[in-house]
């Protein structure tokens, strides 16, 4: 079997994915996290007083634990596989990765495992947030 055989067999035997259905999906639960999380600070400034930029931080740590918390508890990736990039792109996700690499390499030791592999999933995230803070604000030091 040559490379462009056994392409032609790995393209018939990969699953199609309705893309239409998937972002759909993704768009609706994207919007009810939203929603929730917007109730969540509506009931932070309300009920305890807190200014928005206090409430929004708040929300940020809620959200980070639950994510993790469910992570842990291992109900985060089946909602993941049904709900597809609704749950991953917000800030859900990026607690689900740390928290999945750190469940995964907790029985090598805090040094060899968690130390070094904490943020093997989240790593590129980190990576280019950087890349792209630093390009954004030399842009702006040009232009102002």
């Amino acid at each position: 079997m040559n490379r462009e055989e056994y392409k032609q067999l790995v393209k018939q035997l990969t699953p199609k994915e309705n893309k239409l259905k998937n972002a759909a999906i993704a768009f609706l639960v994207g919007g009810l996290v939203g929603f929730v999380g917007e109730i969540i600070i509506n009931i932070l400034i309300n009920s305890f007083k807190l200014e928005m930029a206090v409430a929004c931080t708040w929300l940020a740590v809620i959200v980070i634990f639950i994510a993790s918390l469910f992570t842990a508890l291992g109900f985060f990736d089946n909602w993941v596989t049904k709900t597809k990039a609704g749950l991953i792109v917000p800030i859900s996700g990026f607690a689900h990765s740390v928290t999945s690499s750190a469940m995964d390499y907790k029985k090598d030791g805090m040094i060899s495992g968690l130390g070094s592999n904490f943020f093997k999933l989240a790593g590129s995230v980190i990576l280019y947030s950087m890349i792209a803070a630093f390009l954004l604000s030399v842009i702006k030091v040009v232009i102002s």
